[in-house]
């Protein structure tokens, strides 16, 4: 009978295939973000995915393959893509036993339980580290084979980020071509891509665009910002209008592999942002721009507005960047592309009315949920044996030795179990009641070093909701039995049962 039963009709049932339509439509255009670790005082693994979970971001970049950082991210379904670091490309791409080596140690080590769904083969190789040029594609077709031979290359794809650099001549976008230098390894590089099914990767910065163009291209063209329509620009060739930076550039990646003969290679933007504070030569790096500029991509991203040359064919992007990289050489501006600081206080916050909750990252309004003053000891333990069992809330930080063992009471150790729930179920209402026993407080709860889910924590970052900790088990409620025999009867359990779907 599946799940809705026989009695189900077929309005029940046209509901929910809108509903699975709408998750699966959801799920084909993403906004993402970058996790660089350049940062003097870099937030702890479990810190950073507490903060991404906050902030309900589900797909992330990491520079890396970190081993803690891919631990952290298990079970959490968050979607990543994990990289090659330039300085590996080199003996990846001379040696397959190497790739393999790679492979097996960052991607079947921690797979499926850490959702990694592409590989990134070096960042900016053409552009920065031209000697590895030329080993670059061997390098892509030696970590695919290595995924085939693991079957995994059908859930994991292969490619290497670009910058947008390469594309001469972008405007108008109809005209544009890759650097002709570079044909010989772009050439094979998309017919790899094509054959794999994977994307081409492409960082675009209007940022820089803007700043390199000596007055000829508008501020409010590179922010998203709306323009008249005699101030759009206009692509002579096929007469269509532009009103951005992004997808002028966008669409110029389209017509240079159209040029090469590749005309059905995805995109995907591995890279975008503007900083929120420059040098003095930097006028235009602001929190206002910054603000402007990625809130605007994100709508324009999850809107599906498309590109003119392809309307209503989204191009998912990885903003640039989680944190502030105070550590990063270069100008003031180097250090400031962050959406946060190693805190995990926004640097602003965006402007997303109508965007879906991404990113919508005002962590200021904290609740939490605590037990009632005056709450009957046993209706408490009845909630926290079900909190622990059948509400699925990880208590292993209240086992003897643990960080929230202490003070070993049935009040303290229900407010742990009902703030975790509380959180897990997204700080829903009815989600701090537990048959009456439980109220919602602004007051953080947590005490020494048992740090609650929601909790600013260590240096201010949100930490962890149900991410378990690199060691640590679920803990059922027939293992936790800290307090099971002070009030646990036969009555009792049949009251639990009974109150479960008060609890749900």
């Amino acid at each position: 009978m599946g799940f809705l039963g026989s009695k189900a009709t077929a309005g029940q049932l046209l509901l929910l295939l809108i509903v699975v339509s709408a998750a699966t439509a959801d799920e084909d255009v993403f906004i993402g973000v970058n996790i660089g670790t350049d940062l003097s005082d870099m937030p702890h693994s479990t810190q950073v995915v507490a903060l991404l979970k906050a902030q309900q971001i589900r797909h992330v970049r990491l520079y890396d393959a970190d081993r803690a950082m891919l631990v952290a991210l298990a079970n959490t379904g968050i979607q990543v893509m994990i990289s090659v670091p330039n300085e590996q490309i080199l003996g990846i791409g001379q040696s397959n036993s190497t790739a393999a080596n790679w492979v097996s140690q960052n991607v079947v080590a921690h797979y499926p339980a850490t959702n990694i769904t592409a590989i990134a083969v070096g960042s900016d190789v053409l552009t920065t580290l031209p000697n590895a040029a030329k080993i670059l594609v061997n390098a892509l077709k030696y970590i695919q084979s290595a995924l085939v031979a693991s079957n995994l290359d059908r859930q994991i794809k292969v490619s290497t980020p670009l910058s947008s650099s390469i594309i001469l001549d972008s405007f108008p976008p109809s005209q544009a071509f890759f650097n002709r230098s570079l044909n010989p390894v772009l050439v094979p590089m998309l017919t790899f891509l094509q054959s794999t099914g994977s994307f081409l990767m492409l960082n675009i910065y209007p940022y820089y665009d803007y700043m390199q163009s000596n007055g000829v291209i508008p501020l409010d063209y590179s922010l998203f910002k709306s323009l008249p329509p005699n101030k759009e620009a206009v692509d002579s060739n096929t007469l269509l209008h532009y009103t951005n930076v992004f997808d002028a550039v966008v669409d110029a990646a389209y017509y240079a592999m159209a040029f090469l003969n590749f005309t059905n290679v995805p995109i995907i933007v591995t890279e975008s942002g503007w900083p929120s504070k420059g040098d003095s030569n930097e006028p235009d790096a602001t929190l206002e721009n910054a603000n402007t500029y990625n809130s605007n991509l994100i709508r324009h991203v999850l809107n599906k507005t498309g590109t003119p040359k392809h309307p209503g064919l989204a191009v998912s992007t990885f903003i640039y960047e989680l944190y502030n990289e105070d550590m990063k050489p270069g100008p003031i501006s180097e250090k400031n592309w962050g959406l946060f600081d190693a805190n995990g206080t926004p640097i602003y916050i965006l402007r997303l009315t109508g965007s879906g909750a991404v990113l919508s990252n005002d962590t200021t309004n904290q609740t939490f949920c605590i037990t009632k003053d005056g709450a009957d000891p046993k209706m408490l333990q009845a909630a926290l044996d079900w909190a622990c069992g059948p509400g699925k809330v990880d208590c292993s930080a209240l086992l003897q030795g643990e960080p929230c063992y202490e003070p070993d009471n049935v009040i303290a150790h229900a407010t742990y179990a009902f703030d975790t729930y509380y959180h897990k179920m997204g700080k829903t209402p009815a989600a701090c009641d537990f048959n009456g026993v439980a109220a919602i407080t602004t007051t953080d709860p947590s005490h020494g070093s048992c740090i609650f889910p929601g909790s600013l924590g260590k240096n201010g970052t949100l930490v962890n909701i149900t991410a378990p900790s690199l060691n640590s088990t679920s803990v059922d409620s027939s293992a936790y039995n800290l307090h099971s025999n002070a009030f646990t009867s036969i009555v009792l359990i049949i009251e639990i049962f009974i109150s479960v779907a008060v609890f749900l």
